[in-house]
């Protein structure tokens, strides 16, 4: 019996399907009565999804490349357990590993409202334990509704605190991100890393001319991306999370990464919950940390 036939087995339900993706990466499937969605297990990472009757919510890149061990460019991913360069090790990757392992799936639930709820756990490994030596536990939650939900859980098994940094670095979908607005931001300072790191405070909305690489600092739990192209606004919520990331890398950028696509960059933008900058935890023995980011649309 294959890896898929398995997973079919043990979590395949009406709605759920477990299939051999690009690359050969697994691949759950989730099609309801709300939405339809994608989750590769490489990274528990959302790839997909769309509400019924909707334009996709979140952004895959046309020349996203899916290998083992490699980052997709697009979709939810999970960067932990530190969010950007490692603070002592510069060689460990960027962001973490989270996000280019394997996890494992732990549970499919159909829920009364029609949604339907996937959990998946972080699979341990010599690898990821020559990067990370705290014994953790670590589930993605991800509910498929009239709604995309992503809660990422922290818990620490072992016997000393650490420190977690942590993000979902989500690529919205946009009509053209030169007409996007974002609110929610109004008054917050902000670490400008196009501007070598210096400090800065927002004023009114955010909009785009450039190259944008933010860290939001000191941020509520709601912001919304205001989309005329696309006549809608995106609206995220956010628990255990005091930072927002806003990142997109404009034409140069993009064009050097090789990913995007031609003007790929135009149709994305990034609006990451976040426990980055003076916003790191850390999490005594026994302690759980639960980050939580709710995505839905509205008309604009």
């Amino acid at each position: 019996m294959s890896d898929i036939q398995r997973l079919n087995r043990d979590f395949g339900a009406a709605g759920v399907r477990f299939v051999a993706g690009p690359g050969g990466l697994a691949v759950v499937e989730v099609n309801n009565v709300h939405a339809q969605a994608s989750i590769a297990l490489q990274g528990a990472q959302v790839l997909s999804y769309q509400r019924r009757g909707e334009e996709p919510l979140i952004w895959l890149s046309p020349l996203a490349k899916f290998a083992a061990g490699k980052s997709v460019r697009g979709g939810v991913p999970v960067c932990w357990p530190w969010f950007g360069p490692h603070a002592d090790n510069p060689q460990l990757p960027g962001h973490g590993f989270a996000r280019t392992v394997p996890w494992r799936a732990v549970q499919v639930v159909a829920q009364s409202d029609g949604s339907t709820r996937l959990e998946f756990q972080l699979m341990q490994s010599a690898a990821t334990r020559a990067q990370w030596a705290y014994p953790s536990d670590v589930r993605n939650i991800v509910t498929v509704g009239a709604k995309l939900s992503v809660e990422l859980l922290t818990s620490n098994s072992g016997g000393e605190p650490f420190s977690l940094g942590q993000a979902l670095h989500t690529y919205f979908r946009v009509g053209d991100v030169r007409r996007v607005v974002v609110d929610g931001l109004d008054g917050c300072d902000y670490i400008d890393k196009v501007d070598g790191g210096r400090h800065q405070r927002q004023r009114g909305a955010l909009t785009f001319g450039g190259e944008t690489d933010r860290i939001y600092l000191a941020t509520g739990n709601r912001c919304e991306i205001r989309d005329p192209a696309l006549k809608r606004r995106i609206v995220i919520e956010s628990s255990g999370s005091r930072s927002t990331v806003v990142w997109n890398p404009w034409r140069d950028k993009a064009d050097s990464m090789g990913d995007f696509g031609p003007d790929g960059w135009t149709g994305m933008l990034c609006v990451e919950t976040a426990n980055a900058a003076d916003d790191v935890r850390t999490l005594a023995p026994g302690d759980q940390h639960r980050l939580t980011a709710i995505y839905g649309s509205a008309p604009l």
